[in-house]
């Protein structure tokens, strides 16, 4: 059971609930149970089976598959008012976990059992509705990187990625060569021979665990290609 804090918080990052009947919202509170997770924890490994739901209240989860080089490809992230695709899938299919999650931040969730996920999908169309729209909502974004792993070169990854913060109003990013590597789908290596040549061109300046963006201009000509 959550307390009754934790279900107006609930109300205020998943609105759909406020759409549901009587009768789910009340199962859903007795029966949903909340959890704190600090950062870099493991929360599935690949080839395991998902034990709950975990609906994000806040917080910054990240799903990941990792080749048997040791390279990493990020899927996607998921952060408050956010749920997992790929767990909802295997549990409401019985599948085992065909990536691997992990906390990058401190997380707070809500999580769900896989008996209440897969009830409620037949008994709830407002709870059924939010799980299609985590099928639609992620299958285009995974979509997205597959096509940008495929056919864009990388240094128009780096750049979109750097413009995606200027567009938030961030001029650093801190993150390592591992983590942008990890983020484009290419090895850290590769990564820094990139990031190398943007620094000789004056695009960004490269330090211990962060990188400066110096010209936004060019680097949206270079994300543009």
């Amino acid at each position: 059971m959550i307390s009754n804090i934790q279900q107006t918080e609930f109300e205020n990052r998943f609105a759909f609930i406020k759409q549901c009947s009587a009768e789910f919202v009340e199962s859903f509170h007795s029966k949903a149970q909340y959890a704190e997770l600090p950062a870099a924890t493991s929360i599935c490994d690949e080839g395991q089976h998902c034990t709950h739901l975990a609906m994000v209240l806040e917080g910054i989860g990240r799903v990941y598959k990792l080749s048997a080089s040791g390279r990493e490809i990020t899927l996607y992230r998921i952060i408050g008012g956010e749920s997992c695709v790929l767990t909802a899938s295997c549990l409401m299919n019985g599948d085992s976990f065909p990536a691997i999650a992990v906390t990058e931040t401190p997380v707070r969730a809500i999580l769900i059992s896989p008996r209440d996920v897969q009830t409620w999908f037949c008994q709830e169309p407002q709870w059924q509705r939010f799980i299609f729209g985590l099928l639609s909502h992620r299958l285009s974004s995974i979509i997205s990187v597959v096509e940008e792993v495929a056919f864009k070169r990388l240094d128009v990854r780096l750049a979109e990625l750097f413009c995606r913060s200027l567009a938030k109003g961030e001029t650093i990013l801190n993150k390592t060569h591992a983590d942008l590597a990890a983020d484009v789908g290419s090895s850290r290596e590769v990564v820094s021979r990139v990031l190398r040549d943007f620094s000789e061109r004056g695009l960004v300046k490269t330090h211990r665990g962060h990188i400066e963006i110096i010209d936004a201009r060019l680097l949206n000509h270079l994300a543009e290609q």
